[in-house]
């Protein structure tokens, strides 16, 4: 039986709850889905599926920022990101144009367009479109 990768497609800027409220989802479910996979498969258990796609469009991009500023009364949406994809072994994929456009940018993109730096937060990665795509395919849930 094969079962589709949900994917979930965050947009809200990390200030917004929205942004708060997809981490908690993203946490849940793979909590969840870990649970049941080591308790249906005890003795054969394998991580070798990511059990949810995830990808930052547009204001969510501001997610990947390292040099986004939290005080320390607020939660990092960024380092829990992090934290979380460590867990999980996931790939944190950002939107390259929405990255770009919002002064986000990795070693490779900073050399092509000239920046003077880069400020990608470790872990997550900038991607064209043709990845979400790519995930939308199928029965994807989204």
């Amino acid at each position: 039986m094969t079962t589709n990768t949900p994917l979930l497609l965050i947009t809200a800027d990390p200030s917004h709850p929205l942004a708060h409220i997809a981490l908690r989802y993203a946490r849940t479910y793979l909590q969840t889905a870990d649970t049941n996979n080591k308790t249906e498969n005890s003795d054969q258990f394998q991580n070798s599926h990511t059990p949810l796609n995830i990808f930052f469009y547009a204001d969510a991009a501001n997610t990947a920022n390292r040099l986004r500023w939290q005080s320390a009364d607020q939660r990092n949406i960024t380092k829990e990101w992090q934290n979380l994809a460590e867990q999980y072994q996931l790939t944190l994929p950002v939107c390259v144009s929405t990255a770009l456009s919002r002064g986000i940018s990795d070693n490779e993109n900073s050399a092509r367009h000239q920046l003077d730096s880069e400020n990608l937060a470790s872990g997550f990665k900038l991607v064209g479109l043709s990845e979400l795509a790519m995930m939308m395919q199928g029965n994807c849930r989204l």
